[in-house]
């Protein structure tokens, strides 16, 4: 069996086996001491007793005719048990001959530890435990009669060594017979002990541990063995099938809640995802019912800007459109960057450039990746960190400008928020095409086809409030009626191909030299109207001398076919409150003045003057300014 200690039945029987293995070697091993002691005690005694005898040996009487210490000879050669117990027994003279011994070939010679044993000093004895040595003197007062002095000096001595005696040997040789039958003794209690308690108490133990582990790796359904119900191994196996079965039950109770648990999370998450898309389609309802609420074009980019950053947590948002000459141009951001208002990029710069050109989703997680430069497009100056996402607004395979974000942190767009803005730039894309469509229809409405310039609707809606300006703040307003010369030549000379031709290059040249608050409109025919705001009549008529040169002297409208070959103009000036108080007579007057620069030969300016109005040859019944389809009051010349 191993020596290990790593069962219960080891330490069991290490624990009883080991103590009584260990007290009965010191048991045994204390009595072989004593029986030691014992014996060296015995050999010590032995030996004085036997050097005292040899000692009074020497004063036995000798019989006559023998040599002296007779007795001492006979002793030496005797065979008794006391002399085989000696290893050495020697007389010794003073000098360390030896004159007596138990070996007869050594008599006469010098003891080979003369030197030792006839040193000057007392009589002794020393033991160990495997022999005694006794020295003994001889010389006393009864050695007087033969040996003089012998009361004062050593005349002999009894050397005596005597070995371990046969006694002790049995004894050592029965105590380790002991001792070997101790441990035989030991070795089969240790082997008795330890297969009993394999069987009994090791092996059941194992299977029980066996099936703990099972279960402790997650194996429920194991049951111990059970062999009867007396002994604790058995009860505590029952008890640990008993706690199985609860684990059991419990484990499937267990896997019931999880699995409710899971179909709970799974429909919670549903629910997530449900409030996520109503949260997506109450913004893009919002943001529909936003943009679809104008049809005008600021009013509808501003809405977007507040809408989008504050639902959808955006701090950094632009809007880009599309401007007549094909660039992107900023219109309105979040937080307000006035200074970017206007800036324009070119297709195919930079991340809002490059969604424009490609008609798809451009999205740099981190804009400090060398691979993503062309995400710095200036538009955000000090933001040189986070993600930008560009999605660009798309009508009908037509890019109509492109919604920029920005957030401080790197890929901080999920995929659900690029479906979500990507819808969002839909809805936007849809109303900015439906405000340029309404943009463009009221341009059309307002504005004069052939010359681009605002019609007579317009026209006389601009003056109305000029005229309401004027009489508030009483500052003047002049209006300059200018019909083009012999213009029914022209189209009848060159056709009404040139002539349109010339109504806008006529356009042109009034354009060019109007201030931005000026007004020119088309009157009618080949008539133009300019509204000019605070100028008096004296300058007003100075500005209209100006505009007559000009057109006389553009080269672009030289005409062969017209008299002196080139175009020229008339011009009728009327100012309020000079001329008129009322919108209706202003206009009246502006047209008699007009009507006198006919008169005085065309290619002239006039002023109105009173009773201009009243010439006999001037159709009246001027048609009334909401009117648009009246026609011209003036007769074409």
């Amino acid at each position: 069996m191993a020596l290990g200690l790593d069962t219960v039945g080891r330490k069991l029987l290490w624990s009883v086996g080991l103590p009584g293995l260990l007290a009965a070697l010191l048991g045994l091993g204390y009595f072989w001491r004593e029986a030691q002691i014992a014996a060296r005690d015995a050999t010590h005694d032995e030996a004085m007793v036997l050097a005292e005898f040899v000692a009074t040996t020497f004063r036995l009487p000798t019989p006559e005719g023998l040599p002296p210490h007779f007795p001492v000879s006979e002793l030496m050669q005797s065979d008794t048990r006391l002399l085989r117990s000696t290893a050495e027994l020697n007389i010794l003279s003073p000098d360390g001959h030896i004159r007596w011994s138990v070996s007869p070939r050594e008599v006469g010679t010098r003891h080979p530890d003369a030197e030792r044993l006839a040193a000057p000093g007392p009589q002794w004895a020393r033991s160990d435990a495997h022999e005694t040595e006794v020295l003994r003197s001889l010389g006393e007062k009864a050695c007087e009669g033969c040996h003089a002095g012998a009361q004062d000096t050593r005349v002999g001595m009894v050397h005596l060594r005597v070995a371990e005696p046969v006694v002790h040997r049995e004894l050592t040789h029965a105590l380790g017979a002991a001792l070997v039958a101790v441990l035989v003794l030991g070795a089969m209690l240790i082997v008795a002990t330890g297969t009993s308690l394999h069987f009994f108490l090791t092996r059941p133990l194992r299977r029980l541990t066996a099936a703990m582990r099972r279960a402790e790796e997650g194996d429920f359904l194991v049951r111990a063995e059970v062999r009867g119900s007396s002994d604790e191994i058995s009860r505590l196996g029952a008890a640990f099938n008993a706690m199985l079965a609860r684990i059991t039950s419990m484990k499937a109770e267990e896997i019931d809640t999880h699995r409710d648990l899971q179909v709970t999370k799974w429909k919670l998450s549903l629910k997530e995802e449900l409030e996520e898309r109503i949260a997506e389609l109450a913004l893009l309802f919002d943001v529909a019912r936003s943009v679809n609420s104008t049809i005008e074009l600021s009013e509808l980019l501003s809405r977007i800007t507040q809408l989008v950053p504050e639902r959808l947590h955006i701090p950094d948002f632009s809007i880009m459109l599309v401007n007549a000459e094909g660039l992107l141009e900023v219109k309105s951001t979040f937080p307000e960057h006035p200074e970017l208002e206007g800036m324009t990029v070119q297709p195919g710069d930079g991340a809002s450039g490059r969604a424009a050109e490609l008609q798809r989703v451009v999205y740099v997680p981190d804009v400090t990746d060398p691979s993503s430069a062309f995400a710095r497009n200036g538009l955000m100056p000090g933001h040189d960190t986070g993600a930008v996402l560009c999605i660009p607004m798309v009508h009908m395979d037509s890019v109509l400008g492109v919604l920029n974000f920005r957030r401080p942190e790197v890929a901080s767009f999920a995929p659900e928020e690029l479906e979500l803005l990507t819808a969002v730039a839909d809805q936007a894309a849809t109303a900015v095409k439906n405000a340029m469509l309404h943009a463009e229809a009221v341009k059309l409405t307002m504005t004069d086809p052939l010359t681009g310039v605002p019609n007579r609707r317009h026209l006389f809606a601009r003056l109305e409030l000029e005229v309401a300006r004027a009489q508030r703040f009483g500052t003047p307003v002049s209006i300059l009626m200018v019909d083009i010369d012999h213009f029914k030549k022209l189209n009848d000379a060159a056709g009404h191909r040139a002539g349109d031709e010339t109504l806008r290059k006529v356009c042109d040249v009034l354009r060019a030299r109007l201030r931005k608050v000026d007004t020119l409109a088309r009157y009618g025919g080949e008539e133009f109207m300019l509204v000019l705001s605070n100028v008096s009549k004296n300058d007003a008529f100075d500005v209209a001398e100006k505009l007559r040169r000009s057109i006389m002297e553009a080269p672009q409208l030289a005409a062969p076919t017209q008299p002196g070959g080139h175009i020229t103009v008339s011009i009728g000036v009327a100012t309020m409150p000079t001329d008129s108080t009322t919108q209706d007579s202003l206009v009246d007057c502006a047209d008699a003045a007009l009507y006198a620069s006919k008169r005085a030969g065309r290619n002239s300016v006039t002023s109105y003057a009173p009773g201009m109005e009243l010439h006999p040859g001037r159709e009246r019944g001027l048609a009334r300014p909401n009117d648009p389809s009246a026609p011209t009051t003036i007769a074409k010349a």
